[in-house]
């Protein structure tokens, strides 16, 4: 066997070093053209993932970009509620036909699937995960200026599905300013690094109360720690959102596309400056 001299074009051996790792991206449907992928993580529950999501799918909506929602949190869906959505999916025989809002927001979930809403989805990893690729290749698209992917929390099965099967440019990491989360934070930053897609920023949920009277802001949870967690693994921290009534009863009647707020235009401005992910 002769030495190797690391010119491939000269060489017929069949190694490691010549072969490229073989690419688990799920191609989209011949209907569907998705320009850029963001994904809101959190490792965590119940830290406001879906509310960020759907603020993100309302404001570049707003800003004349046609969006959509993949909600892959499949067995905890709530994207649907949020913007009163209740109409089932209808599909063709090129695929699913995605839902839409009020304003033109396309969006997929497991509940527009469901005969009700309330039907639990007793489903084991494999048939999850391969739901949230089905939503990725067999929903008709049509042309999609930004696409967010609501995730469950933690580090498992779906968060995994997504980042090798959808083509992820940016990553948009949720939390609260509890200590503990400093560690959540890190493990989700760190599952960024290692699937190679960039980490755009942090948002930070139910960081305060304004009094209604004089306008203070009180910190029910004590002081925030996610500004030192933000700078120590060099994340920028994006947005603090307070905990409003207001917000809450938009979400619970279904008319989040009321927010009309400027808490998270720093979010919005980088997903648009975040250039699309070279996947080869």
């Amino acid at each position: 066997m002769s030495e190797c001299t690391h010119d491939c074009s000269t060489c017929g051996a069949d190694c490691a070093s010549r072969n490229k790792p073989e690419s688990l991206l799920e191609p989209q449907n011949a209907q569907s053209n998705v320009k850029k992928v963001i994904a809101v993580v959190s490792g965590k529950g119940g830290v406001g993932k879906s509310l960020v999501t759907s603020l993100l799918a309302v404001l570049t909506k707003r800003n004349g970009a046609e969006t959509a929602i993949l909600d892959a949190d499949i067995t905890g869906p709530s994207i649907p509620k949020m913007f009163g959505v209740h109409d089932k999916a209808m599909g063709t025989e090129e695929g699913i036909l995605p839902a839409e809002t009020r304003t033109g927001i396309k969006m997929m979930s497991v509940n527009l699937l469901l005969e009700n809403d309330t039907d639990p989805v007793i489903w084991r990893g494999a048939l999850i995960a391969g739901t949230v690729k089905q939503f990725w290749t067999d929903v008709l698209w049509g042309d999609v200026d930004y696409m967010y992917v609501d995730m469950p929390p933690g580090t498992g099965d779906v968060p995994l599905t997504v980042f090798q099967s959808l083509p992820v440019d940016g990553i948009i990491i949720v939390t609260s300013p509890q200590e503990l989360v400093g560690m959540i934070v890190e493990k989700a930053v760190n599952m960024a690094k290692m699937m190679n897609i960039p980490v755009l920023g942090i948002v930070e949920n139910m960081s305060y109360v304004a009094c209604p009277d004089c306008g203070k802001k009180i910190f029910p949870f004590g002081e925030s720690q996610t500004a030192k967690i933000a700078m120590a693994q060099g994340v920028p921290l994006l947005a603090q959102l307070p905990i409003d009534p207001a917000i809450a009863k938009e979400c619970d009647t279904g008319v989040i596309e009321l927010f009309n707020e400027d808490w998270m235009d720093a979010v919005v401005r980088a997903i648009e400056d975040c250039p699309k992910r070279k996947t080869e």
